[in-house]
């Protein structure tokens, strides 16, 4: 590795580096699939910027210069095959299937162009700043000038990370000529997510949609037709009813966002009925399970109201996730940013695919949901969702 190492402390040291890679595992259950590293300007100190990837997860960690140097060292001797090293003016490729005897594979290139290595820079946003927004301009979130308000910044964040978990599963929404999406938001508020659905699907992406937000607040239906009618929103409607109660003969995706309690078990119910290609669903105050839990070995532990409160919190979310995974959507648990009257941030985003919905992989999310609740003794209101 001597060779290698060299290499690696002239480029470091000598270079200017747009891009490191590594990847192509030598073990095939190695957790870890790939990792980058990118310089970085942090508090006017520069560091690599460390990126992991995993099958489900990235994360990330700051390094200097020197430990950066060494993590790729370490990282080819004992993890991975392959090290791609992208500078100013060179691709250089390291290839050791042997770490004793690495290849090297040198190749100029046309002068790039380093990019600002601030960390700080401005985030683009799907909406972004700056720039007038006809339904965020009517819901007092920015100003006709397009810029946003700062007491409803948070909104604004928020409203922007829900557009990219959409964007995220746009591709498994079915597009036929003729037929529009089906959408419906379960306990829908005021509605700002709803509209900010409306604007992205409708007006930024082009697709033809129906959307139906449902609350059981009349002032707040009222509110939301008025405004959607003066936004000139015409398949976008809101009604008075309950979750329980609504009926639908399809949808395409399912969104509640802050549906309390087995509410949002009964919207995932109708979600799953209806064959939703997606369901968004950010839970709010799992207290079924509260009184049901029962387990001599983490009796201790229940004892402290908070922390049984939070457990339970858990275990309701993880078994809607199997449940949902034994009807054959793959399911994701996510973060999601915190609604304006609850700190909740865990999102489940399921996704209808075939490779969820074959045969042994929908069994065997159900074996461990039955092998979950009776462990825990408890009885969700989930229990009745069939696929």
């Amino acid at each position: 590795m001597d060779k290698l190492m060299d290499l690696l402390r002239q480029v470091f040291y000598k270079e200017t580096i747009v891009k490191i890679t590594v990847g192509n595992s030598r073990k095939k259950s190695d957790p870890c699939k790939k990792v980058t590293l990118r310089p970085l300007l942090l508090q006017g100190q520069q560091v690599y910027q460390a990126e992991y990837h995993f099958e489900k997860k990235v994360t990330h960690e700051n390094l200097p210069l020197e430990e950066a140097l060494l993590l790729c060292g370490r990282l080819m001797s004992e993890s991975f095959k392959q090290l791609n090293i992208q500078t100013a003016d060179q691709d250089i490729q390291v290839l050791a299937a042997k770490p004793e005897n690495p290849k090297v594979i040198r190749r100029n290139t046309e002068k790039r162009q380093v990019k600002n290595l601030s960390h700080n820079k401005e985030k683009k946003y799907i909406i972004p700043e700056k720039t007038p927004c006809e339904f965020l301009i009517k819901l007092g979130v920015m100003g006709p000038d397009g810029e946003v308000f700062q007491k409803h910044y948070a909104k604004f964040r928020q409203i922007n990370r829900y557009l990219e978990i959409v964007a995220d599963v746009m591709e498994h929404l079915p597009e036929k000529a003729g037929k529009p999406l089906k959408i419906i938001d379960f306990g829908c508020g005021k509605s700002y997510l709803t509209f900010a659905l409306y604007h992205y699907l409708k007006i930024m992406e082009g697709r033809e949609v129906e959307i139906i937000g449902l609350d059981l607040k009349e002032d707040v239906i009222d509110f939301c037709n008025k405004t959607a009618r003066e936004l000139g929103y015409r398949e976008l409607t809101f009604l008075k009813g309950d979750i329980a109660d609504y009926t639908s003969d399809h949808a395409d995706m399912v969104v509640t966002l802050h549906a309390c309690d087995t509410a949002t078990d009964f919207a995932l119910i109708n979600a799953v009925a209806w064959q939703a290609k997606v369901i968004l669903s950010v839970p709010c105050c799992q207290h079924q399970l509260f009184n049901q839990i029962k387990s001599p070995l983490h009796q201790p532990m229940y004892k402290h109201g908070i922390l049984k409160d939070r457990f339970t919190e858990l275990l309701t979310d993880g078994l809607r996730g199997l449940k949902l995974e034994a009807c054959g959507y793959q399911v994701a648990m996510i973060e999601f940013t915190s609604l304006e009257h609850t700190a909740k941030n865990i999102m489940i985003r399921a996704v209808k695919s075939e490779k969820a919905a074959k045969a042994g992989v929908m069994e065997k999310a159900q074996v461990e949901y039955e092998a979950l609740k009776g462990y825990y003794q408890v009885d969700p209101a989930i229990d009745s969702m069939k696929g």
